[in-house]
């Protein structure tokens, strides 16, 4: 917008910005003052956001409502204060007050271990219980965001139903619900709020999920939007796999120790490889491992702790994990009741020719030993006597595999074309992208067995099966 000042001739233009309406931020009730609550409370009021904590435990609330924080926590007390003094932060007994009073609520109440050692839901059903009769007396669009570590399937088939029942509403059109993970850090927690690693938000509707995005907006700009389910799954997989990294690097101080090597000095230049070892690489579901190198170094590094009289249980657990994934694939291939198989890959993985422990032999193995019919083909793979060679590798690893290695020229094709054409079922065990156009030139009843996820997205078929999706 312009505007002109003074007189005829000596006036001079200036810009004049537009009065630009700031939407108000959201306030927010967070039910259950643990220790995610009380985080998130604080760290949402130091946001900007009204916000209201509600728990059953007076004491805790009176602390909170005075600005002291009931755990010790970096900078938890501060951030508390600061609400408090600023007048964006209380707290209550009363639950359904809290509900009423806001636009958003985040559930982060308790989800200890159950007698069956599974997830106790008690406390989640009980607030969704009271979350219900608030959301009776709203008109407004309220939205719902479960916190806690659950089993997936909890927000959506515990605490939804609880919810709609209680308030005569429906999820998705009348209120919103949603999966929201923490990954917060004890000792480190308001920092890892305002610079999460990741932000998850897991939703049913847009609605929901835009006003989640515009919560975190000032702490992560492009938050993860998914399914609830998935944003559920992903919580529990972070902590198994860092509890996993856990063990796994205290099972290498132990095979250390008795050698006289520095532990330390191993790791520290282990996770200088991120281009490997901290990487994406090698962590998304597929098939077997195999090769001149892992699964020989897993029997070995097993060997050596066993003459040093150290236990690994879970580097000894390796193998047998591995070969689990190869019985899901015979197990996927029997159920289509073929007769006839074509395998779209041989060695152990794409370009390259080397059948060393391939598991895609021993899936070629175990088929032909239940009178299953294979055909073959790999793009790298010729026909020669480098192939029997390959097998001296493999003689005390994998006896078994012998016929196999031997009979591979007769029944592997020279085209996948070839190699498809008569199959009732085809297994991809090497993702490479022309196969996806063989694909279609296959029998019209034939199965696809995939173990590579070959395609994206994952055809909408009743010919199609993936093993691990």
């Amino acid at each position: 917008m312009n505007m002109y000042v003074g007189n005829l001739n000596t006036a001079r233009k200036i810009e004049i910005t537009p009065f630009r309406v700031v939407e108000p931020k959201a306030s927010i009730s967070v039910i259950g003052l643990g220790y995610v609550g009380a985080v998130s409370l604080a760290c949402l009021s130091s946001l900007g956001h009204r916000v209201v904590g509600a728990d059953i435990d007076e004491k805790k609330v009176d602390s909170i409502a005075w600005g002291n924080s009931p755990i010790h926590e970096d900078r938890l007390s501060e951030l508390l204060t600061r609400g408090v003094a600023e007048d964006l932060l209380s707290a209550t007994t009363n639950l359904p007050r809290a509900v009423r009073e806001t636009d958003v609520t985040f559930v982060s109440v308790g989800t200890p271990t159950s007698a069956d050692g599974g997830c106790d839901t008690r406390a989640i059903e009980v607030v969704a219980k009271g979350i219900g009769e608030a959301l009776a007396q709203k008109e407004a669009f309220h939205v719902v965001v479960l916190r806690c570590s659950v089993p997936p399937g909890t927000t959506l088939e515990v605490m939804k139903p609880i919810i709609e029942r209680h308030s005569g509403k429906v999820a998705g059109v009348d209120f919103g619900i949603g999966f929201n993970p923490e990954f917060l850090r004890e000792g480190t927690a308001v920092a890892d709020f305002h610079e999460p690693p990741k932000t998850v938000i897991g939703v049913t509707d847009e609605k929901t999920a835009d006003v989640l995005s515009k919560i975190y907006e000032p702490v992560d700009r492009s938050p993860i939007v998914t399914t609830v389910e998935v944003a559920e799954l992903v919580k529990y997989v972070d902590n198994v796999w860092h509890a996993s990294k856990v063990c796994f690097a205290n099972e290498v101080g132990r095979l250390c120790k008795p050698m006289g090597i520095d532990s330390h000095a191993v790791m520290d230049i282990f996770v200088q490889d991120t281009k490997l070892n901290l990487s994406p690489y090698y962590l998304k579901p597929g098939f077997a491992f195999g090769g001149s190198c892992l699964p020989k170094e897993v029997r070995a590094v097993s060997h050596l702790a066993k003459t040093l009289g150290v236990e690994l249980p879970m580097i000894d657990a390796l193998m047998p994990s591995n070969q689990k994934q190869i019985d899901q694939a015979v197990d996927l291939v029997e159920r289509t009741g073929a007769k006839k198989v074509a395998v779209l890959g041989v060695a152990f993985k794409p370009g390259t020719d080397d059948l060393r422990e391939s598991p895609t032999l021993e899936l070629i193995a175990e088929l032909k030993a239940k009178g299953v019919e294979v055909t073959a083909y790999d793009p790298a793979i010729e026909p020669g006597p480098h192939i029997s060679q390959q097998f001296e590798y493999m003689r005390y690893a994998a006896p078994h595999l012998k016929d196999v290695v031997e009979d591979l020229p007769v029944f592997l094709k020279e085209t996948p074309g070839d190699a498809i054409e008569e199959a009732d079922a085809i297994i991809v065990s090497q993702k490479i992208p022309e196969l996806r156009s063989v694909l279609k030139s296959k029998k019209e009843d034939a199965a696809i067995v995939d173990l590579v996820r070959i395609t994206a997205p994952l055809p909408a078929s009743s010919d199609y099966t993936g093993i691990g999706w």
